[in-house]
C-alpha cells in the first residue's frame, strides 16, 4: 500500500461487526477499505464487501480472506445469515404502514422504509471528506415501534453530524428524523403513531457492541438499575461483574411473584451458602499444588492509618485469597509477621510451596529470609513488579525524559479538562484514548508516552484541521502549548526515543501480570533483551551505562536468583537457542534449586544425571515434534508432553516453571478490609472475614474466567485509575475556571482498537540468541 493512503477519523458509530476488523483509509478523495488481517484493499462494495471477504464466501463478491481468525469468520457468517431476514421484516413494516392509510405522507414513508431496506446492506461511507467521514455500517432493520431511527434522511444525517461538533448545539438523529402527522387517519392513528418513539421510559435500539446485529435497551430498566446503584453507593464499574447477567436472569425466571431477599437473608444463610461454595472452587484448584507447586504471596497495602498484608496462593489452575492482616503493630518488628507466615506454611502445605513473594519493605523481606531460613526447602523471591516500578520511577527522573513526560501531560491535562477538545481528539483517535492507564504509576508514564507516539498523526490532524482553528480552545494558552508541542519534531524525535528504550521493560511488565502463562521461564530473558535494547539504541557506554546501573540496582537479587535462572535453563525456547557454553550463573542457579527443592539426596543424583538427557537432547527430547514444540507449548506443557524419559526432572522442571513472579492481587477497591479491622464484635468480625473471603475469590475467579476475553474499557478520568493516572488528568486550579466544560457533552465512546493493530504476543517478541557477554559479566559484580 502507497504512503498516499492516510486513516480517516470516523464520525459516527457503527454497528456493523465487520468494522471491527477493517481500517478506513483515504486516497485523495477516495475512502477505501482494508482488511487488518490480509491488508487486502477495496476500493467498492461497502461493509458488506468486507464482511463477505472475512466470511470467505466464495459465491460472494470478494474474494475470501486467507488469514481471518475463524471465530471471526463465524461471525460474520452468521451476520450474513442474518441480514436477508431482517430486510424482509423491515419491508413489512414499511408495508405495514402503506396499509394504515393510504394518505400521500405516509405512502412516502413507507416507500422510504422499504427503499432503505433495500440499500442499508451496501450504503457504507457518507459525508464530506474533507470536514471528516460519516460512516454508516449495514443498518439493522428496526421493530415498528422504533422504527422512527430509520426515517432519517441522509442528507438531514450528514448535515446533522457536522452540526453536534458546533459548540452548544443540540442535535440528535431523532430530532432530524422525518416525522409525520398523524392526524386524520382514523382508526389506525394510534397504530401510527407507535413508530415515533422518543421518550425517555420508551425502548429503543442501541448497537451490541459485543455481539451480532442490534439489543433492545429498556431505559426504564437501566434508570431503574442506576437509581439503586448510586442510591447505595456500590462502584459503578459493578454492572462489568460477570454475575451482573446471571442476577438477572434469575429474576426473570421466577418472575415478579418471588419475594426479593432480605438484609438478614444476604448476611445470613446467603453468605453462608457463597462461603461453601467459594471454598469448594478453592479446594478444586489446591488439589493441583502438589503437582505443579504454588507460590505464597503476600500482598501489601498501605493507607495512611494502616498497613494491611493479604496472603493469597497462586498456581496454574488460579490464584486464591486466603486471609487478610492488619500488619499496622507490626512496624518494630518482624517476629508477628514471621509467625503468621510460618503458621501460612503449614496450612498450605511446605511439600507444595516453592517460594514466598513480598514487596521490597524492609520487614516483609526480614520476616520471608527468616523463613526461608527455618524452611530451607523454599525460596524467598522479591516482587517483579514491584522492582520494574521502581526501575521505571528513576528511569522518570532522569533529566531528560522528565521533561518530555512534562511536556505531554500538559497535553492530557488539557484535553481531558475540556469536553469539547476531549470530543474531537477522540473523534481524530478512533476513539482510542491518549492514555494508557498501567499495573503502576511509574509504568503509566511510559505506555502513555508509546500511546502519544503510535497517535502522533492523529494527534497532529487535530491541531491541522479546520475544527481546531476553529475552535476557541485553539486560542487558550493550552491549547497553543498543545499546538507547539504537537508540532515540535524534536518533541517526538526523544520521545520515539524515550519509548524505544523502556518499551522491552513494559513488555516484562505485561509478561509478569499476564494470567496466560507462568512468568518464571520468561522473566531472565526479558531483563537481557531490555538490557540489551538499551545497550543497541545508545550504543557508547557512557550512555547506556546510567540505564543499566539503574537497572542493576533494583534487579541484581532476581539476576542472582536460582528460580529465575532455573526457569531461563528449563525453557526450551531459551535454552536450545542459546549458542556455546551456558553462562556459569545459570548453571549454578539450576544446580541450586536441585538441592534446595528435592531433600532427597538420591533423587538430587538422578536429576542431574537426567541433565544431560535434556542437553544434549536425547530421546524424546530430540523429536522433530518436540523441536517445533519448544515454541508453541508453553514450558511446563512441553515437559510433561516430552519429558518422560526424564522423570525426576520433569516433576521439578514443571513445578519450577508453574511459578509466578508478582506478589500483585488485582484491584482491591471496594471490598470491606478497613471495616473488618476496626469492628470489636468477634461474631461481626467473623462475618466479614467471611465476607472478604467470598468477596477477593469471586473477583479472582472472574479474572480466571476472562483471560481469553477482551477486557473492560477504563476511563482514564474515572476514579478507579486515579492512583495511577493522577498526573496525566489533573489540573491544579480552581474548577469554576472550567465552567464551560461539562462532562455531560462527551460523546459516548464506540472503541475501534484494531488501529493500533492485533495483539501481539510478549513472549514470541523475546526472540533467539543471548550472546552479550557483558550482560552476563555484571552479574559477578
Amino acid at each position: 500500500m502507497g504512503s498516499q493512503f492516510a486513516p480517516v477519523p470516523i464520525k459516527s458509530r457503527k454497528q456493523d461487526p465487520a468494522w471491527k476488523h477493517c481500517h478506513m483509509l483515504k486516497d485523495g478523495e477516495k475512502v477505501q477499505l482494508k482488511c487488518v488481517y490480509c491488508s487486502k484493499v477495496f476500493r467498492g462494495g461497502g461493509i458488506h464487501r468486507i464482511k463477505e471477504h472475512l466470511a470467505t464466501l466464495k459465491s460472494g463478491n470478494a474474494s475470501p480472506c486467507s488469514s481471518v481468525p475463524p471465530d471471526v469468520c463465524d461471525q460474520m457468517q452468521k451476520s450474513l445469515d442474518g441480514i436477508t431476514p431482517k430486510r424482509r421484516k423491515t419491508q413489512k413494516v414499511g408495508e405495514e404502514i402503506m396499509r394504515i392509510s393510504g394518505g400521500a405522507e405516509t405512502q412516502k414513508i413507507g416507500e422510504e422504509i422499504m427503499r432503505i431496506a433495500g440499500e442499508a446492506e451496501t450504503l457504507a461511507i457518507e459525508g464530506d471528506a474533507n470536514t471528516g467521514l460519516h460512516m454508516f455500517g449495514a443498518m439493522d432493520p428496526l421493530e415498528p415501534c422504533s422504527a422512527s431511527g430509520l426515517l432519517v434522511n441522509r442528507e438531514v444525517s450528514s448535515s446533522a453530524a457536522r452540526d453536534k461538533r458546533k459548540r452548544g448545539r443540540k442535535s440528535s438523529a431523532n430530532t432530524n428524523a422525518l416525522a409525520f402527522n398523524t392526524s386524520g387517519l382514523g382508526a389506525d392513528a394510534d397504530a401510527a403513531a407507535t413508530l415515533n418513539t422518543t421518550g425517555l421510559d420508551e425502548d429503543v435500539v442501541a448497537p451490541n457492541t459485543t455481539g451480532l446485529g442490534a439489543k433492545r435497551v429498556n431505559n426504564h430498566l437501566n434508570m431503574a438499575i442506576g437509581r439503586f446503584l448510586f442510591d447505595v453507593g456500590a462502584p459503578l464499574d459493578a454492572v462489568n461483574s460477570v454475575y451482573f447477567q446471571p442476577m438477572f436472569d434469575a429474576i426473570v425466571s421466577v418472575g415478579s411473584e418471588s419475594l426479593l431477599p432480605s438484609q438478614n437473608d444476604i448476611r445470613g444463610w446467603v453468605l453462608k451458602n457463597s462461603v461453601e461454595e467459594v471454598k469448594a472452587d478453592v479446594n478444586k484448584i489446591a488439589a493441583a499444588w502438589g503437582k505443579t507447586g504454588c507460590s505464597v504471596l503476600v500482598d501489601q497495602q498501605k493507607t495512611e492509618t494502616k498497613v494491611q498484608l493479604n496472603f493469597l496462593v497462586n498456581c496454574p489452575e488460579g490464584m486464591v485469597f486466603l486471609k487478610s492482616v492488619d500488619a499496622s503493630g507490626f512496624s518494630s518488628s518482624s517476629d508477628a509477621l514471621y509467625e503468621l507466615l510460618k503458621q501460612l506454611v503449614e496450612e498450605v502445605g511446605l511439600n507444595n510451596i516453592m517460594q514466598v513473594i513480598t514487596n521490597n519493605d524492609e520487614l516483609c523481606i526480614a520476616a520471608a529470609r527468616r523463613l526461608a531460613d527455618t524452611f530451607p526447602s523454599l525460596y524467598w523471591t522479591p516482587c517483579a513488579v514491584c522492582c520494574l516500578d521502581m526501575i521505571l520511577r528513576d528511569f522518570s527522573k532522569i533529566g531528560s525524559i522528565n521533561a518530555i513526560i512534562e511536556q505531554a501531560r500538559s497535553i492530557t491535562r488539557f484535553m481531558y479538562n475540556h469536553s469539547e477538545v476531549l470530543n474531537m481528539v477522540r473523534r481524530y483517535t478512533f476513539g482510542i484514548d491518549v492514555i494508557e492507564p498501567a499495573v503502576t504509576h511509574s509504568a503509566t508514564n511510559f505506555t502513555t508516552l508509546k500511546r502519544i507516539v503510535d497517535l502522533k498523526q492523529n494527534l497532529q490532524s487535530v491541531v491541522t484541521s479546520q475544527e481546531w482553528v476553529d475552535s476557541p480552545y485553539s486560542k487558550k494558552p493550552g491549547g497553543l502549548e498543545m499546538l507547539d508541542i504537537v508540532s515540535n519534531q524534536s518533541f517526538w524525535s526523544t520521545c520515539d526515543r524515550i519509548t524505544q528504550l523502556t518499551n522491552p521493560l513494559l513488555r516484562v511488565l505485561r509478561i509478569v501480570g499476564s494470567k496466560k502463562r507462568p512468568a518464571m521461564g520468561y522473566v531472565y530473558a526479558g531483563m537481557y533483551r531490555a538490557k540489551e535494547t538499551i545497550k543497541k539504541e545508545l550504543v557508547k557506554r557512557e550512555e547506556y551505562m546510567i540505564y543499566w546501573d539503574i537497572i542493576d540496582h533494583y534487579w541484581r537479587q532476581q539476576w542472582q536468583h536460582p528460580l529465575h535462572a532455573a526457569g531461563f535453563y528449563l525453557n526450551p525456547k531459551f535454552f536450545y537457542s542459546f549458542e556455546g557454553d551456558m553462562p556459569k550463573e545459570i548453571h549454578s542457579g539450576m544446580l541450586d534449586c536441585i538441592e534446595r527443592l528435592v531433600p532427597d539426596i538420591r533423587m538430587q543424583d538422578k536429576i542431574v544425571k537426567e541433565l544431560h538427557s535434556y542437553k544434549n537432547a536425547v530421546g524424546d527430547f530430540g523429536r522433530n515434534m518436540a523441536i517445533r514444540a519448544r515454541e508453541t507449548l508453553l514450558p511446563a506443557e512441553w515437559w510433561s508432553t516430552y519429558g518422560g524419559s526424564c522423570p525426576n526432572l520433569a516433576r521439578l522442571a514443571i513445578r519450577i516453571l508453574s511459578q509466578t513472579c508478582s506478589s500483585r492481587g488485582f484491584n482491591r477497591n471496594h471490598i470491606c478490609f478497613e471495616q473488618l479491622h476496626d469492628v470489636r464484635n468477634c461474631l461481626e468480625h467473623q462475618r466479614l472475614r467471611d465476607l472478604i473471603f467470598v468477596q477477593y475469590n469471586l473477583r479472582l475467579k472472574q479474572i480466571r474466567g476472562s483471560e481469553d476475553k477482551e477486557q473492560n474499557y477504563v476511563d482514564p478520568i474515572s476514579v478507579d485509575t486515579v492512583s495511577v493516572v493522577e498526573d496525566w488528568v489533573r489540573e491544579d486550579i480552581c474548577f469554576e475556571d472550567y465552567s464551560n466544560s461539562d462532562w455531560m457533552a462527551l460523546d459516548q465512546l464506540s472503541l475501534n482498537t484494531m488501529f493500533l493493530g492485533l495483539p501481539v504476543d510478549e513472549v514470541d517478541e523475546l526472540g533467539a540468541g543471548f550472546g552479550d557477554e557483558e550482560i552476563f559479566d555484571r552479574l559477578d559484580e
